[in-house]
């Protein structure tokens, strides 16, 4: 293949782009556009247009807090729980806002091997696809499957033990 054909293809696959862009894709051909069309499509939720939102008029406007009487999201039970199973870990941060919690190293009792564990409560439902749980090793290893599964295991049990105590069913 000749570069003189080369160019000729590439130049015939960006004409038929650039023609296939220019067409309408909800109206017959030649058919104008009318006010009540432009209206409609300005007013659509999934453009951003700012008047659908009455009081956001820039980007800022969308770090500022909506309401004063805002919850935190994540189950309460899974979230102590997760500090109460790991309490041989220290805790290096925690953001409820957004359900995680970073530990850092620590061995467990009984155990010769250090952990490192980021806990992650996604869902305010006491369910097990709410915690997702990451652990590794000192040297950067993840831990085998049945060692997370058998902590994650834990924390539900004892979110539910938590629950049940709380008379909360």
């Amino acid at each position: 293949m000749t570069i003189n054909r080369i160019f000729k293809v590439t130049l015939a696959c960006l004409a038929l782009t650039a023609l296939v862009a220019c067409g309408g894709r909800d109206r017959a051909p030649g058919e104008p556009l009318i006010p009540g069309d432009i209206e409609a499509y300005n007013k659509r939720d999934d453009i951003g247009n700012p008047q659908n939102r009455p009081g956001e008029t820039s980007l800022f406007d969308m770090f500022k807090k909506k309401d004063g009487d805002t919850t935190v999201a994540v189950n309460r039970y899974i979230w102590n729980a997760s500090l109460e199973v790991l309490n041989f870990l220290p805790v290096q941060s925690i953001d409820p806002f957004t359900g995680v919690i970073v530990m850092g190293y620590g061995t467990p009792p009984g155990g010769g091997r250090a952990y490192r564990a980021t806990v992650y409560v996604k869902d305010p439902a006491l369910e097990a696809r709410s915690l997702i749980v990451a652990m590794q090793t000192r040297g950067g290893a993840p831990v085998s499957a049945g060692t997370q599964r058998a902590v994650e295991d834990a924390i539900l049990s004892r979110a539910r033990q938590l629950r049940i105590a709380d008379k909360k069913y």
